[in-house]
């Protein structure tokens, strides 16, 4: 008799989320959280953390999200080689889920804290975030990492930083816009909110298909 994760076809869009170490990758996922159930997104989330499952146990205790849809997985490698060239660990724990809670609208995959050249195997997510912040430094986006450059959304985060660390957002956020080519880029504040609503209307609209 087939197993039930072998029966199981995705439904669920996947969308993954890559950055560097303290960026706001789950900062950002806890604010998304609320603002997906007011649209009556139903989700689950898959963590990655190095040696560890720190993360998820953030998000478990974070009373936004029932835990048992937090899954953590450990990459034991460099985070990127979980998310890209075998991403086998993080597509059986969204199937996991997928199974579980079917039907699922959305599953968020956190990739653990990477460098700029990170991306996510298309065979593991639909869409993906990279998310970037001012205290990093304003040469990042000139720097066109295959992160900053492939990403389907960019984001800009901890803007309130800026006067304290030097950067002038304004020419940060063009750096980033003309080595994109196009494709999105947003400014974001997770600590007040700030543009996270047109982060999710983005999602919405070009992952979701809801507007």
């Amino acid at each position: 008799m087939a197993s039930p994760l072998e029966t199981t076809i995705p439904s669920s869009a996947r969308l993954g989320i890559g950055g560097p170490v303290g960026a706001g990758k789950t900062a950002l996922i806890e604010r998304l959280l609320p603002r997906f159930a007011a649209r009556g997104i139903s989700l689950a989330v898959v963590t990655n953390d190095l040696v560890t499952k720190e993360d998820a146990e953030r998000l478990q205790r974070s009373g936004l999200i029932a835990p048992e849809r937090v899954v953590g997985v450990e990459a034991g490698a460099c985070p990127h080689t979980v998310i890209r060239e075998d991403p086998t660990l993080n597509i059986e724990a969204a199937d996991r889920l997928e199974a579980k809670f079917a039907p699922l609208d959305l599953i968020v995959i956190e990739s653990g804290g990477d460098n700029l050249a990170s991306t996510f195997s298309l065979d593991l997510v639909d869409y993906w975030i990279f998310i970037i912040d001012v205290a990093g430094g304003d040469d990042i986006p000139r720097k066109k990492g295959p992160g900053i450059v492939q990403a389907d959304l960019l984001i800009i985060n901890k803007i309130d930083l800026a006067p304290h660390v030097g950067v002038d957002v304004a020419a940060m956020a063009a750096d980033a816009e003309a080595v994109r080519g196009g494709k999105p880029v947003i400014l974001t504040n997770c600590r007040d909110g700030a543009g996270l609503d047109d982060v999710v209307s983005r999602l919405a609209h070009d992952l979701l298909m809801q507007e």
